[in-house]
This record gives structure tokens, C-alpha cells and sequence, in this order.
């Protein structure tokens, strides 16, 4: 590594990880083919080859790193069922990780619940893993007439009144989801969000709603912005939440993931596809447009995707593991760096009112902050191309409160610097950042575009 984070010299990027244990393997002699798949929905899957070593000579080697690729594909693509082919010594982990006692009882519980299907791990020969089945949805792009656009996010939520493509009225406003176990709190928040952008409109022709989360013809199957809600009150009173305010102003109703709502925003400011959106915030949403202007009908959970391999990075405290982008990308990274670097919040300040110190420390060019973005962009550059291991990638559109200000403005140099040292093939990818407004309430606009009008 030609970079280290200053703050963070533990910091084992994903891709050089697997790049250092290839070229382990293939100079052993006792390379050994895995072939794993990966299944969701309606026979979907991710298929994709590993070469390990045979099993016996350093098996604990090719389970720290099959974990970390094969968790990655499940948070990308989503699924309920894993395949291994080729190896004993790996389905055997994979059965006992992916249980309800297992390491990984987080994602399978997760898993089973979006997919509502037991997760299951499966041996079979290489001629057992199922033929190649990929999915194309299509998303927004519907600008005629009056509509409603609403981004939901951890920290504020963002709304916006948009008359034929062209936003007339926009505003952002703190609300605080994920501290509230009342969902009546969250009812009432969207649903004056709603009738503020409506107030804006003649009429309301369509709602369009980026939220974060899972969402299932419109209904919310799982999301961290109602996480002190009970699972009784979830059911009953948030699953069908935006479906019943919509009811109220007689439009028609979009809900996606906000992270495909970031890649739709850059596909629609580039006039281009094969987007990859990044909003870096309380979280990391993240979402892909594809080279035919449509979804891949993937989780793109970013959030919960290993970006460091040191088995001794910062737990995220939602699923219990190490590494995970959320602690990287998002308001946390911020808050984690500059922790480490010694600096002191006052008392009492939430993650959102953290970030804002940090990012006030960067403008009037604090040393210690403009370290903390600086490093933050060593992340970026060097996650980049492990996420185009996936992904084909010609753009990625930078967005949220992380990337504000000029804080935001070291992160993207900073990760465009190593990636031009260290990875020069990828240099083409066009690393954009829009302007200030659409960093902040971009996603509501395009949001707007998510349904059709009524005929």
C-alpha cells in the first residue's frame, strides 16, 4: 500500500486482501476451484469462482477469506441460499456460520426475513451449482406533472415540490427516527413532510419516497430508521406506512431504497448509466444503475459489506462484525477517525451534531480534521475497486451529508490520488460529485421521478 490512513494504519483494504491471498494460492502448487452461488428471490443468483487452497493445507486462510467475499456477494446481490461446490472444508463453515447459533446469525436472520425463506447452505459437485439467472428492473425517469418527492434519511428528512422535472420548492429538516419507539413519531414526521410539498403544488399527481431500507412493492420489510420500534408495532403500524399516507392525498405511490435513488440521481445529472451511487450519511446507502438504465434487483447493502479485512477494525454495532462500510463511509467513519486522533466532543452531542463539528474543525483548516477527511478518502480509493468486482463501473456519484462542504472536497481528491497510483486501470472511472444543493436534496428530487402518473 502506497497510502495509509493516518488515523487508522490497521487498515487492510478488501481488494488487496484477496489480490495478496490469489497470488498466495497460485504460487502454493495446491490451488483448489470453489465455486459458490449465491440465491435470492425467484431463482436469481450471483455466481462466482474462487481459487483456494486444496482443503487440509491452510484452511483457515480460505475461510477468512471466502467469509469476507461470500458475505460481501449476500449484502450486494441479497439472498437466502448459498451454494458450495469444491470444497468440504468451506461448506462445512458456511452451514455452521449461516445458522441461528452460527457467527453470521445477523445476516441469516436478516436474509430470511426479506425473503421470507429459511436460509439454507448447500453442497453440491461443480455441475450442481444452478445455470446463471439475472434480473433487469426498471426505475423512474417519469417527470410530467405535479409530484411529491421525499428522502428519508437517519438524521433529516428531505422533501421536495416538483412541477414537470423542476424542483419548486425544497427543504431539509432534522428529525431523530432511530431514537423513537412510537411509530405514530415517524407517521406524523412524513406525513407533515407530505403536506408541506403539497402545499407548493396546484395538485399532487405522485408521490415518490427514497428511504433506507428494504422495501417489497412498496411496503417496508426492514429499516434502520425504525430500529426502537417492536416487532409487534412494525408489523401493525410501519410495514404499510407510506402506503397508507399516500392514501391520503390520492397519488399514486413509488418507495425505493435510497441508495438506488443516489445512482438514479447520477444517471439522470450524467445523462449516463452504469452509475454508482454512494450516500455517505448516518449509514452508507448505496445503489447501481446498470448499462441498460435499469436495477439489477440487488440489495446493494453497502453498509453491511466488508471494506477491511483487519479482523481488529470497528464492529459495527447493528450486526456484530468487523470492517463493515458503515464504519467507513458515513458519519461513524467521520466520529471513529477523529476519536482516534484525540479529539473531544462535548457531552450529550448526537453522531449528526459530531460530524458538524469536524466538518466546521475543516473549514476554518484544523490539521486534525482535514486528516480525518484525507483518510477517509484513502478508504474510498482503495474500496473502489472491490466494489468493481461487482459492479461495472463507469461513474460514481458521491452524495450525503459526509461529503459536504470541504470536507467533502478532500475525500473525492484524496480517493481519485490513489486510485491513480494504485490502480490505473480504473483511473477512467468518472468519481462526480454534484453541486452543493443536489449533494443535500438531490435524492428528494429525484425521488419525484419514481412513479406514473394515473392515466
Amino acid at each position: 500500500m502506497k497510502f495509509t490512513p493516518v488515523l487508522d494504519k490497521g487498515f487492510a483494504p478488501a481488494f488487496s486482501a484477496i489480490e495478496d491471498f490469489q497470488k498466495k494460492v497460485g504460487e502454493s502448487g495446491q490451488k483448489n476451484k470453489v465455486v459458490f452461488a449465491v440465491e435470492r428471490n425467484d431463482g436469481y443468483n450471483y455466481i462466482f469462482e474462487l481459487d483456494a487452497f486444496s482443503d487440509g493445507v491452510n484452511d483457515a486462510y480460505n475461510i477468512k477469506i471466502a467469509d469476507r467475499l461470500v458475505k460481501s456477494v449476500l449484502w450486494i446481490v441479497g439472498g437466502y441460499k448459498i451454494y458450495v461446490a469444491g470444497s468440504r472444508v468451506l461448506y462445512e463453515y458456511f452451514k455452521k456460520a449461516y445458522s441461528i447459533d452460527g457467527a453470521r446469525r445477523f445476516d441469516t436472520q436478516f436474509m430470511s426475513g426479506i425473503y421470507e425463506k429459511e436460509f439454507s447452505v448447500v453442497e453440491c459437485d461443480y455441475a450442481g451449482i444452478p445455470a446463471r439467472k439475472t434480473c433487469f428492473m426498471p426505475i423512474g425517469g417519469h417527470f410530467d406533472g405535479c409530484r411529491i418527492g421525499f428522502d428519508a434519511g437517519g438524521s433529516d428528512r428531505k422533501v421536495s415540490a416538483v412541477i414537470d422535472g423542476k424542483a419548486v420548492y425544497s427543504e431539509e429538516v432534522i428529525w431523530h427516527p432511530k431514537l423513537e419507539s412510537d411509530p405514530t413519531y415517524h407517521y406524523n414526521e412524513i406525513k407533515k413532510a407530505f403536506k408541506t410539498a403539497a402545499s407548493h403544488l396546484p395538485r399532487v399527481d405522485a408521490i415518490g419516497v427514497s428511504s433506507a431500507g428494504i422495501y417489497i412493492n412498496n411496503r417496508i420489510m426492514a429499516a434502520s430508521l425504525f430500529v426502537k420500534v417492536g416487532k409487534e408495532d412494525f408489523d401493525k403500524k410501519v410495514k404499510n406506512m407510506y402506503v397508507d399516507i399516500a392514501k391520503e392525498f390520492f397519488a399514486p405511490l413509488e418507495v425505493a431504497n435510497d441508495g438506488d435513488v443516489t445512482a438514479l440521481c447520477g444517471s439522470m445529472e450524467l445523462k449516463d448509466n452504469r452509475v454508482l451511487g454512494i450516500a455517505m450519511g448516518t449509514s452508507e446507502a448505496a445503489g447501481y444503475i446498470n448499462s441498460g438504465g435499469g436495477l439489477n434487483g440487488w440489495l446493494s447493502e453497502l453498509a453491511f459489506v466488508p471494506v477491511d479485512f483487519n479482523e481488529n477494525a470497528a464492529i459495527d454495532e447493528w450486526s456484530g462484525d468487523y470492517g463493515c462500510g458503515v464504519k467507513y463511509f458515513s458519519q461513524d467513519g467521520v466520529i471513529k477517525l477523529a476519536t482516534a486522533g484525540g479529539y473531544q466532543f462535548a457531552d450529550g452531542l448526537t453522531p449528526a451534531e459530531k460530524l458538524k463539528v469536524i466538518q466546521k474543525e475543516v473549514e476554518n483548516n484544523s490539521p486534525l480534521a482535514e486528516t480525518v477527511f484525507s483518510d477517509l478518502g484513502i478508504y474510498l480509493g482503495y474500496t473502489l475497486p472491490y466494489y468493481a468486482m461487482f459492479y461495472d463501473i463507469k461513474h460514481v456519484m458521491l452524495l450525503g451529508r459526509v461529503m459536504s462542504g470541504r470536507g467533502g472536497e478532500i475525500i473525492i481528491n484524496k480517493a481519485k490520488e490513489v486510485i491513480k497510483e494504485e490502480f490505473p486501470a480504473l483511473s477512467k472511472i468518472n468519481i462526480y460529485l454534484p453541486d452543493e444543493k443536489s449533494r443535500r436534496v438531490g435524492q428528494s428530487v429525484a425521488a419525484a421521478s419514481l412513479p406514473k402518473r394515473r392515466e
